[in-house]
């Protein structure tokens, strides 16, 4: 019997709040061994005695800020590997963007809803945990057979899949967004009489990151429930640089992976349109990767046939009709023609999920 696995992670909620402390101590609890510091500088006086899994940090604290005290941890050898959330009542996207460039892995918007905070802390910890074993295969590879560097490669994608997971979590309207995409990608390429010279699997799981960045767009513009203003869609088109940036960390720790190369270019290029009017780099016709023009039809088409809080979902057939006469101008014409051909296979998994 794995004994670790029986052992609750222990966290550190740090908030000058006592209100926000004990309602957090009483959410997280029942699952997991927390502990509330009122102060940044009684966190540090904690960290002398023991090693938290994760920490939850509060941005606005007298004394020492949150900014502050994460700006000490990654300084630290001993505490720079130790997770940090931010919470945070601000809701400029500037100060929350500082937060994450200075290393914290995500942020919670305060006052907590109780679901999201332990479905987010869930999640969070389900990938470092997977990620470690993840590390600790691939230290040992040479010494294993065939069988195990398949296992290697399940852990691998059990990773995607819980980052991706992550991901829609946050974007909760896009439920099974994910796998319908991966599902669409795969009849597309199928349908080609000339496919690229791709390892297939790699591309195709790689697909899982194409929306990674959403992860660092702030709630209220994420779930926002109507039509987004210009400012808040400016920020929501950054969500293509955070991906590219998200894979580029990455890269900076592992060996050059096909891989991560084909989920680094669909991060940053499903949104580039064929007339050279899209985001983030105006990339028009063929100087779009390949990559980019496939997801940028399959984006779209589950994004029209599905619900959202500002539209109901489409016909199969008018959506269709909305990429056909997207030829040209948002979609590359080749492709487009080659969708439809295929299109009722489309329709046959967006009624299967």
């Amino acid at each position: 019997m794995d004994t670790k696995a029986l052992v609750p992670a222990k966290i550190v909620l740090v908030d000058d709040d006592v209100t926000s402390l004990a309602l957090g101590k009483s959410i997280l609890a029942p699952k997991y061994d927390i502990v509330t510091i009122p102060s940044g500088e009684k966190l540090f006086v904690f960290l002398e005695k023991a090693q938290p899994d994760l920490i939850l940090l509060d941005v606005e604290m007298p004394g020492m800020n949150g900014y502050g005290v994460l700006k000490k941890l990654k300084a630290s050898p001993k505490h720079a590997g130790i997770p940090v959330i931010f919470l945070t009542s601000r809701a400029d996207p500037a100060s929350e963007l500082e937060g994450l460039k200075l290393g914290a892995i995500d942020y919670i918007s305060k006052p907590f809803s109780p679901p999201l905070l332990l479905k987010r802390i869930e999640l969070h910890l389900l990938v470092l945990t997977q990620t470690k074993r993840l590390w600790e295969f691939n230290n040992n590879l040479q010494h294993l057979v065939k069988e195990k560097t398949k296992a290697v490669l399940a852990m691998q994608n059990s990773v995607v899949k819980t980052v991706a997971n992550l991901v829609e979590y946050r974007d909760e309207v896009t439920g099974g967004h994910i796998e319908r995409v991966h599902a669409y990608l795969e009849i597309l390429l199928d349908a080609m009489t000339a496919p690229p010279d791709w390892d297939r699997d790699f591309f195709l799981q790689s697909s899982q990151l194409h929306d990674v960045g959403k992860i660092f767009i702030r709630d209220n513009i994420l779930l926002k429930p109507g039509k987004l203003t210009g400012e808040e869609f400016s920020v929501m088109k950054k969500h293509t640089v955070f991906g590219v940036q998200i894979i580029e960390e990455i890269e900076k720790g592992v060996p050059k992976s096909s891989f991560l190369t084909h989920a680094k270019i669909m991060a940053g290029t499903h949104h580039e349109r064929w007339d050279g009017t899209g985001y983030p780099y105006g990339l028009a016709g063929e100087t779009i990767p390949l990559e980019g023009r496939l997801m940028a039809i399959a984006d779209v088409y589950d994004a029209l046939v599905s619900v959202r809080p500002y539209k109901a979902p489409l016909p199969h057939e008018q959506a269709v009709q909305i990429i056909a006469e997207g030829t040209g101008t948002r979609f590359d014409p080749g492709l487009v023609g080659l969708f439809c051909l295929v299109s009722d296979k489309f329709k046959h998994v967006a009624q299967k999920n």
